[in-house]
């Protein structure tokens, strides 16, 4: 079932959370310590979901567009891989290859990341300024694989944009659309319970 990011909205200008993930070769990372002073994207993805697979290589073409002394992008993968074993590390290996990404992916096996960021949904993006205070929450485009919008990335293409000059990134923003993070039993946040 389709979800957007609005319900689960935290406020702009927090900090980016401080967790430690393992990327997919088991080396450990910090979000915040890879973007060295950069603007941060962190964008909450898994291998299965129609919603990413929809953006992936936009996302990753995107991302090419900008030099890495600019921008730093981490991925993470928050599935249940019980229940979802095609989000397993061999599949999220395949993924970030078929898409192109050239940014570090990973893994949350305790979705302890997904509930310090709050992410709701895949994709869901994070975008924080060099001091790591978030500047924007929210959608690639308009688009989804169900309508007719086109695939261009100009929402979070704009933000980034806005970010990368030192500027703020007007609002609304358009909560991001996308399959239901997939919560371990009994691990889906109070936001979903209540």
């Amino acid at each position: 079932m389709a979800i957007n990011s609005s319900p689960f909205a935290v406020p702009l200008g927090t900090a980016v959370p401080d967790v430690t993930l393992p990327d997919l070769d088991g080396n450990l990372h910090t979000p915040a310590e890879l973007a060295k002073g950069r603007p941060l994207l962190v964008f909450f993805g898994c291998n299965h979901c129609p919603y990413v697979r929809h953006v992936e290589s936009a996302l990753g073409a995107l991302i090419a567009e900008y030099s890495p002394t600019d921008l730093a992008v981490v991925a993470i993968s928050s599935n249940d891989i019980d229940q979802y074993p095609d989000d397993d590390v061999t599949g999220l290996l395949s993924q970030h290859e078929r898409a192109g990404w050239q940014f570090p992916y990973l893994v949350d096996a305790e979705q302890a990341a997904a509930k310090a960021f709050n992410a709701a949904c895949t994709p869901d993006f994070f975008l924080y300024d060099r001091v790591g205070s978030l500047a924007y929450r929210g959608a690639f485009d308009s688009s989804s694989p169900k309508n007719d919008q086109p695939l261009t990335g100009e929402l979070l293409r704009a933000a980034i944009d806005a970010v990368v000059a030192n500027q703020p990134v007007p609002e609304p923003h358009r909560p991001a659309l996308g399959c239901g993070i997939k919560w371990k039993p009994g691990n889906e946040p109070p936001t979903l319970t209540s």
